[in-house]
This record gives C-alpha cells, sequence and structure tokens, in this order.
C-alpha cells in the first residue's frame, strides 16, 4: 500500500500515462487474487466499500414485486437483517428463522416454497461463531427457484470457502477481518443486478437522454474506487494463501477448544453458542454480577482486547440468548495458546 502512495498514486482506467496504466494493473491484479481465493473468476468480483455495502447492493438490486419472500435467521449481523426489513414497506415479506439450541440452525429449519425469492444467511455467526450448513441450504433454495446470498464476513477469513461448491448466488465480506485494510469489502455475484450507484467509471455512453452501462465489475463501482484498499487485500490473500486455510482452521479449533474448556470449567461463568466443531474461533460469555463492559474493561486492564455488548445482533442476544449483551473473544491465526491460558485466568482472577 506505501508502496502504492509513494511510486504510482494514480486513479484507475482514467488516462493513459504511466501511473495510472500501472495503478490499474495492480487493482485489476487484486480482483484476480481475491477471485481465485474464493474459487470464482475476476468478472463476478466487485469492490465495495465492506460487507454491509455488498449485502445492500443485493437489496437494492434485485427487482422486487409486492409478496415476494425473503428467508433469514435471527443469527444474523444487523446488516444482514435491516436491508431486507426496509423492503417490508414494499410489500416483500421476511421470515426469520430461529436456531436450535446451542445456537444451530439447519437446512431443513427453512420453509423454501415458490415465493421465497432468496435466502440471506450468515455463514458464520458473529455472536455465537455458529458455521451454517451453506452447502445444503443452498441446494433447497435453488430446488425450489430461490436465491442465495451469504455474509460470508466471519467465514471468509477462517475457512476455506469457494463459491462453486458452495454454489451461493451472492457472497459477502470484508477485508479488515482478513488481515487487509479497512475500507474494503468483496461482493461475489452471478447475477445481474441493478449497480446501488451511478456515476464515473460505470458507462460506456451517455447522451442528454439515456445512457449504457459498462459491463462486468466495473458497472458497480462508480467514482474513485477503493484503489490502495483492493491492492492491500490482495497482498493479504497471498499471505493468507501461502499459510494455508486448512491450516489456519485447525489452529483457531485448538484454540477454541482450549479457551471453551478453560471458562467452562470456571464457576459464574456462562458460555454461549454451539461445540467448537460447529464454530469458528468466537466465544461469547457471560460472568455472573458482571456487565459484559464490565469484564471487558478489567480484561483491558490486563492487556487482552476483547468485545462488548450487543455485537450488531441485539434480536439475537434478546429473543435467544436473553440477554442484552456478552462479553466476545475472538481468535485468529496470530493467537497463541498461551494467549488463551492467560485470558481464562484473567476470567477466574475477577471473580476472586
Amino acid at each position: 500500500m506505501l508502496e502504492y502512495y509513494q511510486e504510482y498514486r494514480a486513479n484507475v482506467g482514467r488516462g493513459l500515462h504511466s501511473l495510472t496504466k500501472r495503478a490499474t494493473e495492480e487493482y485489476e491484479r487484486a480482483r484476480e487474487k481475491v477471485a481465485s481465493f474464493i474459487g470464482t473468476k475476476p468478472s463476478q468480483v466487485i469492490f465495495t466499500k465492506n460487507t454491509t455495502e455488498a449485502i445492500n447492493s443485493v437489496a437494492a438490486g434485485i427487482k422486487w414485486k409486492k409478496g415476494d419472500k425473503i428467508i433469514t435467521t435471527l443469527l444474523e449481523h444487523h446488516s444482514n437483517l435491516l436491508p431486507w426489513f426496509r423492503l417490508k414497506e414494499r410489500g416483500v415479506k421476511v421470515e426469520v428463522v430461529k436456531p436450535r439450541g446451542g445456537g444451530v440452525v439447519k437446512a431443513e429449519d427453512f420453509k423454501i416454497d415458490r415465493t421465497t425469492k432468496l435466502v440471506s444467511i450468515t455463514h458464520a455467526s458473529n455472536v455465537l461463531g455458529t458455521i451454517l450448513p451453506v452447502e445444503e441450504i443452498c441446494k433447497l433454495a435453488h430446488e425450489h427457484g430461490a436465491l442465495v446470498l451469504v455474509d460470508g464476513a466471519q467465514s471468509v477469513p477462517h475457512l476455506p470457502v469457494n463459491v462453486k461448491r458452495m454454489d451461493c448466488d451472492f457472497l459477502a465480506f470484508s477485508g479488515h477481518k482478513m488481515l487487509g485494510p479497512t475500507g474494503i469489502g468483496v461482493l461475489f455475484s452471478k447475477h445481474e443486478l441493478e449497480p446501488l450507484c451511478l456515476g464515473g467509471g460505470t458507462v460506456k455512453e451517455v447522451t442528454l437522454m439515456s445512457w449504457k452501462l459498462l459491463e462486468g465489475p466495473a458497472k458497480f463501482e462508480a467514482g474513485t474506487p477503493p484503489i490502495v484498499q483492493a491492492i492491500g487485500l490482495g497482498a493479504a490473500v497471498d499471505y493468507l494463501r501461502r499459510i494455508g486455510m486448512n491450516r489456519i482452521r485447525e489452529h483457531e479449533l485448538f484454540l477454541t477448544k482450549l479457551a471453551l474448556k478453560g471458562l467452562q470449567e470456571i464457576e459464574d461463568v456462562t458460555v454461549y453458542g454451539p461445540k467448537p466443531e460447529e464454530r469458528v474461533g468466537i466465544v461469547p460469555f457471560n460472568v455472573a454480577g458482571k456487565s459484559p463492559d464490565e469484564v471487558a474493561l478489567f480484561l483491558d486492564s490486563k492487556k487482552i482486547e476483547i468485545r462488548s455488548g450487543h455485537h450488531c445482533a441485539i434480536p439475537l442476544h434478546r429473543e435467544f440468548l436473553g440477554v442484552e449483551g456478552t462479553a466476545r473473544a475472538s481468535f485468529y491465526l496470530y493467537n497463541t495458546k498461551e494467549e488463551i491460558e492467560s485470558f481464562v485466568e484473567a476470567v477466574a482472577e475477577m471473580l476472586k
């Protein structure tokens, strides 16, 4: 990213000089890397600001009619609920699938019929870590003619993800959760959508009466796109591929098992979510007599950083967990066994 700023900082596709040519090449090379990472072709990869914008692009880009139905789940981040709730104003029905014990969701829980236009689901819950059976859900949805959008914000950085094998219609994820910079997201789309924004870089012809859009990702990337962020994401993808997503999954599973075992052995600590094999490296918990924020501040004093609150998933906390918030520990490839042990010891110390 520094190399871009210091050597060839120019806009993409906006000129013929050497700087813009190199910027365009690096930007498109990043698209190729991301496409390969998720098992698709570059023409199906659209750069966005984040997962939220990617999901909203699908909500705005599909032609809805009164009576269409969307099925989602109670596990969702607000970004995969609010765009669909807003469509209720246009007569679109929204059905929310509630999880089973432990926060598990099965394909048979989805009552998909001919009125279902879209199934929009998280691949992995950002609160409970629950991994959904997305391949089975995609198969079931397609048997009924429904499209499937997968929120991969918590899965693409942590699990091997291949959109061909998954057979989803849309996949959204963010760069900042996978060692990349903020301000960059990705929308995989294998269907035509109406662009969320129009402007420079999206058209091949404009008259005072009409316009003609470009083909491919360009028509969705109006204005100056997140050039350096995309380049940074491409570098992050290179790094993750060198390590190997299967190795990352194995490491996170080891850490998750260690954390769950340690926390469950502490009296007055409640741990939420499914068994380790059914979740990514996310462990939400509460401590008796302490608010989630108190827990987070105590751990921060020990140089242990966790998140506290409702994690942009208020319905899940209130309707399923029966609490207003949780403390949430989350792990990635850089965390160690010793750090997990220190975390568990700190939680135990707080109760003394």
